[in-house]
């Protein structure tokens, strides 16, 4: 009889892709709400100006004067060029950029945006978030806005307010919220700084060996600097007391013999794009994970720097990377690359540029002095890795 099998199994008409964990506007927001708009503005204006020295921090807002104007027949704020009927205005404020757009942003546009934000604070009497502030303030109670409380992380209490409105308690059910008041700026902060660090995105370990090795003539991979061990293998053991898990990105040809090797593969799902290939393979993955890259030439590597890397990683920024001994730039092949640099190296890459170094030069990114500048570097050619066997003994 024919296997019918293949036949009766679902199609599925799209690709089953891993997607990232983001809400609205970003991955860290929170909407405030239950109190008028003007007094959610100065508490964003304070919590801004404790925060900033650790994350980037948007506001998401409406204006209702420009679009009571524009109800009215008038311009809507809109500048005379976008009057006449241009899409798009960019504006050098020289302090800052501005851009005005037409087209009304969608819940695909809105985090695509704010992509490099740490976090995101919203105005929740007009937009919903994944995570929410209450203000207790009686002149604009939450009771018509239940359905937007999701995920309250604090309840406020303005001055003069010490109970929570019965609604509110039925609500919330059995829900440890803490209670905060309105005007204590720093202890808002610290719960907000709190809950970002422990939000912070698991890190997975990914060895890059995926490479022609052409200069070298034969596999980088494969040579053996440590006791005959391989260095691929060698990475992913040193990698590995710092990670979730540890993948070697290679070429899908490599995959049966990592495998053998007792290694982890992780085919290329991006050709032909050098290293990029194998951190977007990564991301594609995993998009929701940090992950530490680690090329498989850098025999003199140590768990000491691996160590310093990760105890000063900053999950607010795009990428936590090594500055390069030789000059000021990053050493993109030692770094811990956060999940939203996804999208800033497909962004890239749309833009013609392969090279993962570009995309950390033009990024926020927290970079590092080395501990030990010795220790980065590869090893490319037979000359070099021979003198490498040589100093390692």
């Amino acid at each position: 009889m024919p296997d019918n099998s293949a036949a009766n199994k679902p199609r599925s008409k799209h690709a089953q892709l891993a997607r990232p964990n983001i809400g609205e506007f970003s991955r860290h927001e929170l909407a405030i709400l239950g109190a008028p708009c003007g007094r959610i503005k100065e508490l964003a204006a304070r919590l801004t100006s404790v925060l900033a020295d650790t994350l980037r921090v948007a506001y998401v807002d409406a204006d209702h004067a420009a679009g009571d104007d524009a109800a009215q027949g008038g311009s809507g704020g809109q500048d005379a060029i976008l009057q006449a009927g241009a899409a798009a205005e960019l504006t050098d404020k020289i302090t800052f950029t501005r851009l005005d757009v037409q087209r009304p942003l969608d819940r695909f546009s809105q985090p695509e945006l704010l992509q490099h934000q740490g976090l995101v604070l919203v105005n929740g009497n007009h937009f919903r978030a994944r995570q929410q502030l209450v203000i207790l303030d009686p002149a604009k109670p939450v009771e018509k806005k239940l359905d937007r409380l999701t995920d309250v992380r604090a309840l406020l209490l303005p001055d003069g307010v010490t109970e929570v409105p019965a609604y509110l308690r039925a609500h919330l059910q059995e829900a440890a919220v803490p209670l905060l008041p309105l005007h204590d700026t720093a202890a808002i902060a610290e719960l907000i700084l709190e809950e970002w660090r422990a939000a912070a995105p698991p890190v997975r370990g990914l060895v890059l060996a995926g490479g022609r090795s052409q200069r070298m003539g034969h596999d980088k991979g494969k040579l053996a600097y440590h006791h005959g061990q391989e260095q691929r293998a060698y990475a992913a053991e040193l990698l590995a007391p710092f990670c979730q898990d540890v993948h070697v990105s290679c070429r899908p040809d490599q995959a049966t013999e990592l495998e053998y090797a007792g290694l982890r593969p992780l085919p290329d799902t991006f050709a032909d794009l050098g290293p990029l290939s194998g951190l977007l393979s990564a991301f594609r993955l995993d998009p929701n994970a940090a992950w530490l890259v680690v090329a498989c030439d850098l025999p003199f590597l140590s768990a000491a720097t691996l160590q310093h890397l990760l105890e000063n990683r900053h999950p607010g920024r795009m990428a936590t990377a090594f500055q390069s001994p030789e000059n000021e730039w990053p050493e993109p092949l030692i770094t811990i690359w956060e999940p939203r640099s996804y999208g800033t190296l497909l962004r890239f890459l749309s833009l013609g540029y392969s090279c993962p170094r570009k995309s950390l030069i033009n990024s926020d990114i927290e970079l590092l002095a080395a501990p030990a500048p010795e220790e980065l570097r590869n090893v490319n050619t037979p000359e070099e890795a021979a003198q490498t066997r040589a100093e390692l003994g």
